[in-house]
């Protein structure tokens, strides 16, 4: 319980149906984590069930902060709610927590779990489709889905407003939780320039044809598909097409180099423990805002091959490829690069 409505508004649904509820707050590295304690067990309170308290704080900094960092210092993307939702929520605290309060750990995630007749978890998009969390649950397995719960999978977000009306819950819950919880009010790039106490270090601004524009501020300021804060005025704008890390160089182009049609994927996991049927055809989501596309997968070395029926703009190495079989969590694995074979797509060239 975070003191937010879509948890609290999960544990009421539990307890009305008749289960054994304590709530469970994880305390991490939030500025503000005393006020959003109080508001999940003022939440607990009103709904006559217990609140425990989990400090996570170092395995937190450790699983999340430090992997985070050091993706923006290597010049990637990274996607620390994923990371946090198999290392520290289905991870750490399931360890926990299980064992000690109960059979099920139950969350306010927009998504759905069945189960076949072998007894093998699908993790399914959310039936709200603006809402849908299952992206970010990529890297689970069969062992964390046997012991979770969503039990607002099939609900929208506005029945859930609406459930926690009629609960009295209004007013009760927080705002809503943020897709990088830990950065608050703070920026990407003061962030990892303040922690640890050793901001990266400037580099060449270069275009793809090696032309230098001028000095970077740090790689970790920058993202691909970026266009402000560049200084290049001209005609058409310039974007961030890549950042190279062994030079330490940020790499600008035009909008027509933002789009490839195939990318490398490593460090691939799927859901079922196994591969499926492949090469083979899928839908791939590259973030968690992008609808997904038709693409053909190959295995090749350690990884995938990803190529698209139509290319794809601004592929961030960092993020997560989540492969989709309709509403099916597949797998998922690291976008490691653009494929060395591929050009630009030159869509608007």
């Amino acid at each position: 319980m975070s003191g937010g409505v879509d948890s609290s508004v999960t544990a009421a649904l539990l307890k009305e149906a008749g289960a054994v509820v304590t709530g469970v707050f994880m305390r991490l590295l939030h500025r503000d984590v005393r006020h959003q304690e109080e508001e999940a067990r003022a939440v607990a309170d009103h709904l006559g069930i217990p609140l425990v308290v989990v400090d996570l704080h170092a395995v937190f900094r450790q699983e999340v902060l430090d992997y985070f960092v050091a993706a923006y210092a290597a010049g990637k993307t990274p996607n620390p709610c994923v990371v946090c939702n198999r290392r520290i929520k289905a991870g750490e605290l399931l360890r926990q927590v299980v064992p000690r309060y109960g059979e099920l750990l139950a969350t306010g995630h927009y998504a759905r779990v069945v189960r076949d007749e072998t007894g093998r978890c699908h993790l399914l998009r959310g039936r709200d489709q603006r809402k849908d969390q299952s992206y970010f649950l990529c890297r689970l397995g069969q062992d964390e889905l046997r012991q979770l719960l969503f039990p607002l999978g099939e609900r929208t977000k506005e029945e859930v407003y609406q459930l926690a009306d009629q609960r009295g819950l209004a007013g009760r819950h927080g705002q809503e939780s943020q897709d990088v919880c830990f950065l608050e009010a703070q920026r990407v790039a003061d962030f990892v320039a303040g922690y640890g106490g050793t901001p990266p270090e400037s580099g060449p601004l270069l275009a793809s044809d090696g032309r230098q524009f001028g000095i970077h501020k740090g790689l970790h300021c920058y993202t691909i598909g970026q266009r402000r804060g560049l200084g290049l005025p001209d005609a058409t704008p310039y974007y961030v097409v890549a950042l190279d890390a062994a030079r330490n160089a940020v790499i600008v182009g035009k909008e027509s180099e933002l789009y490839r049609f195939s990318l490398m994927v490593e460090d691939v996991h799927w859901q079922a423990g196994s591969p499926p049927r492949l090469p083979g055809r899928y839908l791939v989501q590259l973030r968690y805002r992008h609808p997904a596309a038709p693409a053909r997968l190959a295995v090749t070395g350690n990884g995938l091959r990803v190529v698209f029926d139509t290319p794809q703009r601004a592929i961030a190495p960092g993020q997560f490829a989540v492969v989709y079989d309709g509403e099916r969590v597949v797998g998922c694995g690291e976008i490691a690069d653009f494929d060395a074979e591929d050009g630009a797509g030159q869509v608007g060239a």
